[in-house]
């Protein structure tokens, strides 16, 4: 009778929720982030580890691992995960990295970055995607993600400068604060335009000046109130 029980155990865990979701996760690292020529060991743990589908909406947690974007609350939208991928493989970080997140959203980014990197700080302009967000962070262990309800546009000064920065909406411009507070060898990505003539721009802090480039074309939901900012 011995012999059987941990079969039987084995069996039980292997049809557990939690394991079908872990499964799920390598799938997509798999499929979507490695066939697509992101292989830095570091971002694909972190994928494999982070559970997306805390981050959605209950109605689609069955689309949580999904090659697509998906909708959250206030008109916004969690990235689909190869862009999220992408974007913080540009971004070529070390553990020793301070990231700023501007655009908090579902949360998702900020918890893949804080598998990463030692601190990561991130600003959210709907006071409820902030306080959510924050919740799932405390619900999952992170103790490393300091989060703020503000104007991303502006950054955050008091906490700079960042070796890293990540936007995750489209302004029209790239935002001079974001410039300033990048730290000497700084890195900045950022979708920039309107509507869909949007592109994904690299920026790099070196001697004291910026060098950018436009690295891919993307989708994404506009900065709030971009349009009375000043250039």
């Amino acid at each position: 009778m011995s012999i059987f029980i941990p079969i039987l155990i084995l069996m039980c865990l292997e049809s557990s929720p939690q394991d079908a979701y872990r499964n799920q996760r390598i799938q997509m690292v798999s499929k979507q982030i490695i066939a697509r020529g992101i292989n830095d060991r570091k971002i694909l743990e972190a994928f494999r580890e982070v559970p997306r589908h805390k981050f959605v909406l209950p109605e689609y947690v069955r689309f949580a691992y999904n090659d697509s974007p998906l909708p959250i609350e206030e008109g916004q939208t969690i990235s689909q995960p190869f862009i999220v991928a992408f974007m913080t493989d540009a971004l070529n970080l070390k553990q020793s990295d301070r990231i700023l997140e501007v655009g908090t959203g579902s949360g998702y980014q900020a918890a893949i970055l804080a598998q990463i990197c030692d601190s990561v700080f991130t600003i959210e302009i709907f006071e409820s995607l902030s306080q959510k967000a924050k919740s799932v962070f405390e619900e999952l262990g992170y103790d490393n993600i300091y989060c703020k309800t503000g104007d991303g546009y502006e950054g955050w000064p008091e906490k700079s400068p960042f070796d890293a920065i990540i936007v995750t909406c489209a302004p029209t411009h790239i935002p001079k604060p974001l410039k300033e507070q990048l730290a000497e060898g700084g890195r900045l990505i950022i979708p920039v335009g309107e509507g869909q003539v949007q592109h994904l721009v690299l920026l790099q802090k070196k001697n004291g000046k910026i060098k950018q480039k436009n690295i891919l074309p993307v989708r994404f939901v506009p900065m709030v109130d971009d349009d009375l900012k000043k250039y």
